[in-house]
């Protein structure tokens, strides 16, 4: 099936959609530095539980109908974990009890009104910042030092050691097993993003565990391989229902690095974070992928216009949902290109992915943007597109 004529109205765009029977309408819920929620560290349990409440009933006023909600930001949780401490973005103090239970209240608040809720996690970053000093007495990293990489000015886990990748899946998959979440979902983070002059430090593990390998590259792409295999076995294991999707950086490889690569010339998450997010789709180890197609309509380096394609091409016959995420947060922002001062430009977004059949949704980064909504960008999307509710597309 070919992609719409482009010059296919916006009204029948929105025909097609209210035409539909499902349709993934996502926000992402992030609790990272506080960036979405709570609004500080510190606040009453009544106050946190009524702010995210507050961010539950926006998603509905939307006419949204998933939530993605951020809950081991920091290799912490935000739920009871018998593995690691609770948050610190709730308290002030990582591992102090905040007096009640947010994930499980968001899984119960959101089925209640008919949202999906799913549980997104880090799978290995440990702290913004470079002290194993500063984390719980009781955290992980300070009992297994051998555990922890500083990198960049801040500190992870290592992901070529064996028994890491099995903590950090024990870690998050007691929430899977706990709680009634509807997904596992991970964002773009795998081996951090590249900072010029520094080197991330995993010349033991590699001389111990990177035989057969043809470069430490090769190695560092097979232990995430196997960190997505390996979950989504377990998950399915589980045997509750679970999806597993993620939100890769939006630029698999460039075309000009890999025939198979988008016409792109933008930083490559296979490259540079070891991530082979096309693989993951290729092998249906993922149940959707959100890639983070973060730039305007015809934005030179990574044209939102040209990716969709890719990415629509990319699922055909694989049976993954695709997803779209979309940078809601840069509407508005003065520092962004002109484009994104355009109030219509969001809207344009989902009117062009209609044209491709495999889009089936969006996400938008992030709910305090979509309460907000500076401009009227979010605004515009619902007007346009939204026109009813509609289930998630599970």
């Amino acid at each position: 099936m070919e992609p719409a004529s482009e010059n296919e109205s916006e009204s029948e765009s929105v025909r097609k959609r209210s035409r539909a029977a499902s349709e993934f309408r996502g926000m992402w819920l992030a609790t990272v530095l506080n960036r979405d929620w709570p609004s500080r560290t510190g606040l009453a349990p009544e106050r946190q539980r009524a702010e995210l409440l507050a961010h539950l009933d926006t998603a509905v006023e939307r006419r949204l109908n998933t939530v993605i909600f951020q809950v081991r930001p920091s290799a912490d949780a935000l739920w009871p974990s018998p593995h690691e401490p609770w948050a610190e973005c709730l308290t002030g103090v990582q591992g102090r009890d905040p007096g009640w239970d947010p994930l499980g209240t968001a899984v119960a608040e959101a089925h209640a009104r008919g949202l999906e809720l799913h549980a997104w996690f880090n799978p290995y970053r440990v702290a913004l910042h470079a002290d194993p000093a500063r984390l719980s007495a009781a955290h992980p990293g300070r009992r297994h030092p051998d555990w922890l990489v500083r990198y960049g000015g801040q500190l992870y886990y290592n992901p070529g050691l064996p028994e890491v990748r099995r903590f950090v899946q024990d870690a998050m998959l007691d929430a899977v097993r706990r709680y009634d979440i509807d997904a596992v979902h991970w964002d773009d983070y795998f081996y951090p993003y590249p900072v010029a002059g520094q080197v991330f430090d995993d010349d033991a593990a590699f001389a111990r565990y990177g035989a057969g390998f043809r470069d430490r590259a090769s190695w560092r792409r097979n232990n995430i391989d196997l960190l997505v295999s390996e979950t989504a076995a377990r998950i399915k294991e589980i045997g509750k229902q679970q999806a597993f999707g993620i939100s890769p950086f939006g630029v698999w490889r460039n075309a000009a690095t890999d025939p198979a690569g988008s016409d792109t010339q933008a930083r490559q998450t296979y490259d540079e974070l070891y991530a082979d997010t096309r693989k993951w789709i290729k092998e249906g180890w993922i149940d959707y992928v959100v890639p983070q197609l973060y730039w305007h309509i015809g934005f030179a380096a990574a044209d939102y216009a040209k990716l969709v394609p890719w990415w629509d091409a990319t699922v055909r016959g694989t049976g993954v949902s695709l997803y779209i995420g979309e940078a809601l947060y840069k509407c508005g922002d003065p520092a962004q290109p002109a484009a994104w001062r355009d109030p219509k430009e969001l809207s344009r977004h989902l009117t062009l992915a209609g044209r491709y059949p495999k889009v089936g949704g969006h996400c938008y980064f992030s709910a305090k943007e979509v309460a907000s909504d500076r401009i009227g960008a979010m605004a515009a999307v619902v007007a346009d597109h939204y026109p009813t509710w509609v289930r998630p597309p599970r």
